[in-house]
């Protein structure tokens, strides 16, 4: 498989529908999917333009959240977020992009995101380096908590699943001491990418989904970063949530987790079927 052809072809995709993202910024809701997580009539046409021409131009097959598509799990498949942070979209918050990631049997091996409201374009195959509007980074260097900036997932203290949000907060207070700064974007995509970038020294969340996750797990790895779920696993399709970090930072972030949860967060089975395991509010 030629990462860097797959890679520039999939670049061109989505420059080509940079322009329709941008004039789509507050699009109103056009399914609803529970009382605040909706898709926009832009999530709905970008995601068939976006996907066919993948289809057409890669013979790979496309899994996107809106409609679907083959296991995530086998073979090489495209899985796509056609608008990440819809919530953020159609309120005018600009922390809102396209995901796309080439998963190989579960293993993500390509990421692209797109944040076209920023005019920032993040790049990246397993073999590196990790490309920020088409120009090579340096690989991320260690660095330690109470130096950076760690990005949480959105959440709703309320609910329950597999990450309970009274459990969050637990985690989120402990880490509140421990961090320079914490930051809640309401955009995956952002905060990975962010990771990736160096930016942010980590980010956490708590959603299952591969065309949330499997972009920004690439994109941390063609940095030189780590990408696991909550439970310390090394991420694949089938995770029930993300953790990415730099160098170093993502053991000492491990080690607050889990001393607030213990193995609480690595010992259940993922429940597809309760909404909650996607993470609580978007």
């Amino acid at each position: 498989m030629d990462h860097s052809r797959l890679l520039d072809t999939a670049s061109t995709i989505l420059d080509s529908v940079s322009a329709e993202f941008v004039a789509g910024l507050g699009a109103p809701s056009a399914v609803t999917k529970g009382p605040t997580d909706f898709a926009t009539q832009v999530d709905l046409d970008l995601e068939r333009r976006i996907a066919g021409e993948l289809a057409d131009r890669t013979q790979i097959p496309v899994h996107g959240e809106e409609f679907g598509g083959p296991s995530v799990t086998e073979g090489a498949v495209w899985v796509l977020d056609p608008v990440d942070g819809t919530y953020n979209y159609s309120t005018g918050v600009p922390l809102a992009g396209i995901l796309l990631g080439l998963l190989v049997d579960g293993d993500p091996v390509l990421g692209l995101t797109w944040l076209p409201l920023l005019g920032r374009r993040y790049a990246g195959h397993v073999d590196g380096p990790l490309l920020v509007d088409g120009e090579p980074m340096p690989p991320l260097v260690p660095v330690d908590l109470q130096t950076s900036a760690i990005a949480y997932g959105p959440f709703n203290e309320r609910a329950k699943g597999r990450y309970p949000g009274a459990r969050r907060v637990d985690v989120l207070r402990a880490l509140s001491s421990r961090v320079a700064r914490l930051r809640m974007t309401g955009s995956t995509g952002v905060d990975m990418a962010y990771t990736a970038a160096g930016i942010f020294g980590g980010a956490i969340a708590f959603g299952r989904h591969a065309w949330d996750n499997a972009a920004g797990a690439a994109l941390v790895r063609a940095a030189g970063g780590v990408a696991t779920d909550l439970a310390g696993q090394p991420w694949t399709a089938a995770s029930p949530s993300l953790v990415c970090a730099a160098p170093g930072l993502h053991a000492e972030l491990m080690t607050v987790i889990d001393g607030v949860v213990g193995d609480e967060w690595g010992s259940q089975p993922t429940n597809a079927t309760n909404p909650e395991d996607s993470g609580g509010r978007r």
